[in-house]
């Protein structure tokens, strides 16, 4: 048997009046004096008729500024609703051959902008234009990598209709020009200096956009080849007075990390682990999370797995802090830059 439709605000009230179990799972009331959102058939106090707003959901009536009452539906479920939400939107974003603006997004997904945008970042750790612009940097760094596809084709390919709207854009989503990323970047400049820290060898790299890497390992000769690998053709440039300065200041964070590091990155990675990275610079210093954790905060619980991997794509060390994050048991583990490093950045976070 269908349960009633209780299309009109009128036939919602009397539903929530009469208390109606019939109703539940149909749509909630939120209170605006309280900003509770409940079911119909919760047995709170009646509020008055003024102060009811009704939603078809729970993750529209949380998007609209609400919180579940204890008799409501349990967090798992608002959750779920709030990730379908924000998956639908994703696949709005990639699915359009140009970035549709944040009130196009929003009418599509039935919720108004400004919730919409909150609800989004939420979930994914970008804005919708952010996620727009990680999505098509990812499918322009796949098209070029495609053999026997031209540069023309593949910025055509990752969803732009004119080089000129590439063009404007190249830098941010490649850090250099198509062609030269194709070649393995050789027309990017790349400084970089090694030196030592209690660690062991430090390498710090920095292109036009900022630090690209910073390789930890015993044997400074190695990452220097790591980072000969990440930029093949590259002109790398051993660093000046400067730069050495920039080194100095990166080893003392790592001696020290009350110091704090403010520096701009120029980060590179899939659209999935660019959200992994910036939830990951979101921990402060001496906490720790779990992978599931992570995972969780973007909404989606079960990708434990490749929140892993994205941590140990991860090359820009301390700064994009993936030390911080353990197994769900605590337990200290997996670090591209060997797990006893791992353990004393911990040790000295807790400790400053």
């Amino acid at each position: 048997m269908s349960k009633p439709a209780y299309l009109s605000d009128e036939a919602r009230w009397q539903a929530v009046a009469n208390r109606d179990a019939a109703a539940d799972g149909c749509f909630v009331y939120g209170v605006k004096t309280t900003r509770i959102y409940c079911k119909p058939s919760s047995p709170s106090r009646l509020p008055k008729r003024e102060n009811v707003e009704f939603f078809a959901t729970p993750a529209l009536a949380e998007a609209a500024g609400y919180r579940p009452s204890q008799r409501t539906q349990d967090k798992n479920t608002v959750a779920a609703e709030r990730a379908g939400l924000v998956a639908k939107a994703c696949k709005l974003i990639e699915a359009s051959e140009t970035p549709p603006n944040l009130e196009a997004l929003a009418e599509r997904i039935g919720l108004s902008a400004y919730h919409f945008h909150r609800i989004f970042k939420a979930e994914t750790g970008l804005t919708p234009k952010a996620y727009a612009t990680a999505y098509r940097g990812r499918k322009l760094r796949e098209e070029l990598n495609t053999p026997d596809i031209s540069v023309t084709d593949a910025i055509y390919g990752a969803g732009f209709n004119s080089n000129s709207r590439y063009y404007e854009t190249a830098d941010q989503l490649l850090g250099m020009r198509a062609s030269d990323y194709r070649a393995g970047g050789p027309g990017a400049v790349i400084r970089f200096a090694v030196g030592q820290c209690s660690l062991g060898a430090i390498l710090v790299a920095q292109s036009r956009k900022g630090i690209c890497a910073i390789l930890l390992g015993d044997d400074p000769e190695q990452i220097v080849r790591d980072l000969q690998d990440q930029f093949p053709k590259a002109r790398l440039i051993g660093g000046d007075q400067d730069f050495e300065r920039l080194v100095a200041q990166v080893v003392g964070f790592v001696e020290a990390p009350s110091l704090g590091l403010n520096l701009p990155l120029d980060i590179r990675g899939t659209v999935f682990q660019e959200r992994v990275w910036r939830i990951l610079r979101e921990i402060p210093p001496g906490a720790t999370v779990s992978y599931a954790e992570v995972a969780e905060r973007m909404g989606c619980p079960r990708a434990v797995r490749a929140v892993a991997q994205a941590c140990g794509a991860n090359k820009i060390a301390v700064a994009i802090p993936c030390h911080r994050v353990v197994r769900r048991d605590g337990d200290i583990s997996g670090y591209r830059w060997g797990v006893e490093r791992k353990r004393e950045l911990l040790a000295r976070e807790q400790e400053s």
